[in-house]
């Protein structure tokens, strides 16, 4: 079976994106289209699709690295931060946006929180990564 390991980060992304706005119906909050996605960016995301693209991302980060918790996704999240004149320093990324994406991913079944840990995938979201992972291995057609 093929995993997320084993497929390219962006096109499994993509089309994780994709099922989480057309089969889980995925909502993004009506501040999303404002907010910046962290304090080392100067706009917010020009992309309109971004918050499906962020809860697919940390949906998958959650299945590689878990369990994990909304500190370290930040600094995952985190760029440089232009400081002028002075060098740059990496920054942590929005605590808010991480946290309301797992708040929905918790809420579809997706992630389950792990008291003192963080999050983990659960066994529908691992369900979930896995068919896709072999959705778009099939499709690059390299894998199978």
């Amino acid at each position: 079976m093929t995993t997320a390991y084993d497929v390219p980060a962006e096109p499994l992304i993509k089309k994780l994106a994709e099922k989480l706005q057309n089969e889980f119906k995925i909502e993004p909050p009506e501040w999303a289209t404002w907010v910046k996605t962290g304090v080392h960016k100067e706009r917010p995301p020009e992309n309109k699709d971004w918050w499906y693209i962020r809860v697919a991302s940390v949906l998958r980060r959650v299945y590689m690295r878990g369990p994990i918790g909304v500190s370290r996704l930040r600094s995952l999240y985190g760029g440089r931060r232009d400081r002028r004149a002075k060098p740059y320093r990496h920054v942590k990324g929005s605590g808010s946006i991480i946290r309301k994406a797992l708040q929905q991913l918790e809420e579809l079944g997706l992630v389950e929180k792990i008291e003192g840990k963080g999050r983990k995938i659960s066994s529908k979201g691992q369900s979930l990564v896995d068919n896709t992972a072999h959705e778009v291995a099939k499709e690059i057609g390299s894998f199978i």
